[in-house]
């Protein structure tokens, strides 16, 4: 009587053991399939910001140069892990917002919108304030490849005047707040892409398209402020070709951050207009209903053109606000 106990004990554990890897299998089935459209929606998530994204590198590239040359990486490394900080913060206030006012996010991002404008604004006014002593950066490489020596480290010497770490704390400080604005659009993009699925996969997603994009943009910007370090690096190799390729890459470096810096300000327009006329509705509808349906040429430069303007005005009445506010205060 006992043994038969003892058999329908261990029958009972062994139907149970059963159960148990065919409810875990099912449970495995599905995080696979949960795990597979996590990564489906984060790539078109992705794709989704493709054009912020291009603004994003092309702005943090040009906010992180101008530092001594032995500082680059260190105040790049500084820039993503406060990158990384901003959308720790984004993240859960995204999620938030979507699922208990989400008619605040169009406000947010517009106010988010005028200040980069105004930071645009800002930053063309600051080009007719330039010290007289300011170098080429075209001459600066030449006379850099002709002593052997990296243009960063011409241009760490024409800065040896400035407080350093004041300097490095204010370039920090400035692309934080400007990563803080694009990765926030970015985010409302990407939550656009997830708006129906369950929060857990809007999480996952949204944390997914964070740490890829900060990867990928400051992984770029880091390799584009090192450029001329690996054309120095070239230089020094045995072969012709290697030579030569080095000495192109020191002459382009230049010409490509004054590249960033004109594309880097015009996407502070672009992407901070394009929030604000979101927000604006005859402008975006007009944008939609006029504008776009003529295709071409017209349909493509036109909203960008739109947005430029738009955003350039809103920055310059910011900035005579700001100015007006510091002249009440007697500043």
């Amino acid at each position: 009587m006992a043994g038969a106990g003892l058999l329908m004990l261990l029958d009972d554990i062994a139907t149970l053991l059963d159960d148990v890897a065919l409810m875990t299998k099912t449970a495995a089935g599905k995080s696979t399939a949960i795990l597979d459209d996590v990564a489906t929606q984060t790539k078109v998530a992705v794709q989704k910001t493709a054009g912020v994204l291009g603004d994003d590198l092309a702005l943090n590239a040009e906010q992180v140069t101008g530092v001594k040359a032995n500082r680059e990486l260190p105040v790049v490394w500084a820039v993503a892990k406060g990158s990384l900080k901003n959308k720790a913060i984004l993240v859960p206030a995204a999620l938030l917002i979507s699922a208990f006012a989400p008619w605040l996010i169009t406000p947010l991002l517009m106010i988010g919108g005028a200040f980069l404008c105004f930071e645009g604004v800002e930053k063309v006014l600051s080009l007719f304030h330039k010290p007289k002593h300011t170098h080429d950066a075209v001459k600066e490489s030449e006379q850099a490849a002709q002593m052997g020596v990296a243009p960063s480290s011409v241009k760490a010497a024409n800065e040896k005047n400035m407080d350093p770490v004041a300097y490095e704390k204010a370039k920090v400080a400035g692309a934080v707040r400007t990563d803080f604005i694009l990765s926030a659009e970015i985010m409302a993009i990407a939550l656009g892409t997830v708006a129906s699925k369950p929060i857990a996969e809007q999480f996952a997603v949204l944390v997914a398209v964070a740490l890829a994009i900060t990867v990928f943009v400051y992984g770029l910007v880091a390799g584009i402020v090192r450029m001329d370090d690996v054309g120095m690096w070239l230089m020094r190799k045995t072969s012709a070709a290697a030579k030569a390729f080095g000495r192109g890459l020191i002459a382009f470096t230049p010409w490509l951050m004054r590249g960033l810096s004109i594309v880097g300000t015009a996407a502070m327009f672009m992407v901070g207009g394009s929030l604000l006329v979101h927000g604006i509705g005859p402008i975006e509808h007009w944008l939609q209903s006029t504008v776009t349906p003529m295709g071409g040429v017209v349909a493509l430069l036109a909203p960008t053109l739109v947005h430029v303007v738009v955003g350039a005005a809103i920055g310059g009445l910011v900035v005579l606000a700001v100015e007006a506010w510091h002249k009440l205060r007697g500043h």
